[in-house]
């Protein structure tokens, strides 16, 4: 599966953070691909907190044969130590046809590209065996499990930066 990774402008941001869909992308979107408001909400507090858009905002995955938005993912933050969160989600019609491994393959790319950076974060619920798969398939190592702001145990699931 080949995915190319868009990054929505504020203005697309803006109206997913309002619980809306902009107009250009509903047209091309499998249900279920677009991020929660509160995913928009978050990445433009961060730009206007004036955070770069390429750590802070979100990346529309396009499956690459017929151009349909398949999943969404991207960076949670800025980097922090040399590490940095990742967030994915691919539309349920899309699940298990390699979508989000090639997603989170893109992301750790643009991770590692920045020379600073040594690992990237995917913090996984303990019972989501979809997600934890991609994150072994990718060479990530599963460690601690944490808990929440909103009370959800969180395996953190750590890829080092290759040698």
């Amino acid at each position: 599966m080949t995915i190319i990774l868009q990054l929505l402008g504020a203005a697309d941001l803006r109206t997913l953070a309002a619980s809306r869909i902009p107009e250009h992308i509903a047209r091309r979107a499998a249900a279920g691909t677009l991020p929660p408001a509160f995913v928009a909400q978050r990445a433009l507090g961060l730009l206007e907190a004036g955070k770069s858009a390429d750590w802070c905002a979100t990346f529309l995955m396009l499956r690459e044969s017929d151009g349909m938005l398949v999943g969404a993912c991207g960076f949670k933050d800025i980097p922090v130590d040399g590490q940095v969160e990742i967030g994915y989600g691919v539309a349920p019609a899309c699940r298990g046809q390699g979508v989000a491994t090639a997603a989170v393959r893109a992301l750790a790319r643009i991770a590692f590209a920045d020379a600073a950076l040594e690992r990237v974060l995917a913090q996984i619920a303990p019972d989501n065996t979809p997600s934890a798969r991609v994150a072994a398939k990718l060479g990530f190592q599963p460690g601690a499990t944490i808990t929440d702001a909103d009370g959800e145990d969180l395996v953190q699931w750590v890829l080092a930066k290759p040698a």
